[in-house]
This record gives C-alpha cells, sequence and structure tokens, in this order.
C-alpha cells in the first residue's frame, strides 16, 4: 500500500510520454484537431453519420476490444464483436443491444476508422482507425488515472 502512490505517479509520467508520442504520430497539434473533427458528423451522399465524442463509454468500449484483438487476418464478424464487449464489460444483451454495436459501427466506418472485408458483415480497424483508438483508449486511461 505505501508503494502504491509512487507507482501511481511513475505511471502517469509513462503514460504522459507514451500520449506525447502518440500524439506525434497523429500529428496532433492546433492546425489538427483530432478529437473536433471527430466529434462532427460525416456527411457520404444524404447520409449523416454522426460524430464520436472522446467522452462517449460506448465507443471507448468498441475501440478498446478492436485493439485488444490485434491485427486481425479474417477480420471480426459483427456477432463476435458483441460478445467480444459484453464478455470484457460484463454487459447483459439489454445493456449493449446488437443494434447500439451496428450504429456504433457505423459511426467508426462513416469516420474512415473501421473497414468491411469483402462483402461480408465483418470489420476491421484501419491504419487510421488504430491510431485513433489507442488516442481515444490512452486519453480516458489518462482521465480515469486522475478520477
Amino acid at each position: 500500500m505505501e508503494n502504491l502512490d509512487p507507482l501511481r505517479k511513475k505511471l502517469v509520467g509513462v503514460t504522459d510520454r507514451l500520449a506525447g508520442f502518440e500524439a506525434q504520430l497523429l500529428n496532433v497539434h492546433v492546425d489538427f484537431p483530432l478529437f473536433q473533427r471527430l466529434a462532427r458528423p460525416v456527411f457520404l451522399g444524404k447520409s449523416k453519420t454522426p460524430g464520436i465524442k472522446i467522452h462517449d463509454t460506448r465507443m471507448i468500449r468498441l475501440m478498446e476490444v478492436l485493439l485488444h484483438a490485434g491485427p486481425q487476418l479474417a477480420a471480426w464478424r459483427t456477432a463476435q464483436i458483441w460478445q467480444a464487449i459484453r464478455t470484457t464489460f460484463v454487459l447483459s444483451p439489454e445493456g449493449y443491444t446488437l443494434n447500439q454495436l451496428r450504429y456504433d459501427l457505423r459511426k467508426m466506418k462513416g469516420h474512415g476508422l473501421l473497414e468491411r472485408v469483402d462483402k461480408h458483415y465483418a470489420y476491421r480497424l484501419t491504419e487510421k482507425g488504430a491510431r485513433v483508438a489507442d488516442m481515444f483508449v490512452l486519453f480516458q486511461a489518462r482521465l480515469r488515472s486522475f478520477g
């Protein structure tokens, strides 16, 4: 217990350095407001895809599950993603419905963070998606360390 506070301080420093490194990779600076740009809706033809906000717990959970899976050669089917999220975060089918997942996948796909593989309902993160998901998950971890 006496080592917990020094460990926490050390890990916060590590997280800060990692977040700085990720920001450099994504070229995040005043001219490139990543979080603001993703929060805005995207228009594809006549369809409007809502923005992705940093405080959206469902999106963070989805990104975290997709990131921890590592590179998927065959990609994830919707049912596999749904099961992984429900298992990882101990959610009932009513706590996170399949329709909610489809909505979240549509938002990520609309922002270019997710791609559909072939003509199947199987998905994987794009390179941009992996980098953005990293930033979102790291940012949330950083917020939790202060909370």
